[in-house]
C-alpha cells in the first residue's frame, strides 16, 4: 500500500474500520497531540468513510472550546492534558457527528512542555459511547516512553486505535 505512515500504525486502523464496520458502528476522533495522525492513520483505509463519520484537530485551547465546548474553566483548572478535559472533547465529538463511539486524546509529545506532575509523553486517552451513561468517565492517563516526540504521538495513535476497537477495554485497564 502507498503510504506514508508507518505499517503498523495502518494495519491496525485497517484493523479498526474492518471490525466496526462488521460491527455496525460510526467512529469520531478528537486529537490534540497526535494533530491529525490517528485520522490520517484512518484515512489511509480504502472506505472508511463508511465507519469514520468525523474528526477534530483541536490543538490550541481555543480550538477546544470552539470547536469541542470545552469550558475555559476546566482547561484553567485542570489543564489541557486533564482527564476533564479529554473527557469533554470525546463526549463533545460523538455528539457533534452521528457517531456511536468517540475517543479524545490530548497529551505532550515534547520535547518541552513537560512539567514535574505532567511530564514529556503524558497523554489523556477518554472514550465516549452513544447511549452509555455519560456520568461513567471511560479515561485514563498514560505515560510513553519518551522516545522523542514522532515516538510518543505514535504510542498515542496506537493506544487510541486499540480503543475504538469494538469490545476494548477501559483506558488503562
Amino acid at each position: 500500500m502507498d503510504t506514508l505512515l508507518p505499517k503498523k500504525l495502518v494495519d491496525m486502523a485497517r484493523q479498526v474500520i474492518d471490525a466496526n464496520r462488521a460491527a455496525g458502528r460510526r467512529i469520531a476522533v478528537a486529537e490534540s497531540c497526535t494533530g491529525g495522525l490517528v485520522s490520517a492513520a484512518l484515512t489511509e483505509i480504502p472506505g472508511s468513510s463508511d465507519v469514520l463519520e468525523g474528526s477534530f484537530v483541536t490543538y490550541s485551547n481555543d480550538a477546544k472550546m470552539d470547536m469541542l465546548k470545552v469550558s475555559g474553566d476546566v482547561l484553567e483548572t485542570f489543564g489541557a492534558v486533564s482527564i476533564a478535559v479529554a473527557w469533554t472533547m470525546a463526549q463533545n465529538a460523538m455528539t457533534k457527528t452521528q457517531a456511536d463511539i468517540a475517543v479524545a486524546i490530548t497529551g505532550i509529545a515534547g520535547p518541552g512542555g513537560g512539567s514535574d506532575k505532567k511530564p514529556v509523553g503524558t497523554v489523556i486517552f477518554a472514550r465516549a459511547e452513544r447511549g452509555a451513561d455519560p456520568n461513567h468517565v471511560v479515561a485514563d492517563a498514560r505515560h510513553f516512553e519518551n522516545n522523542g516526540r514522532g515516538g510518543v504521538r505514535l504510542q498515542a495513535a496506537l493506544c487510541a486505535l486499540e480503543l475504538l476497537m469494538p469490545g476494548s477495554a477501559e483506558p488503562g485497564a
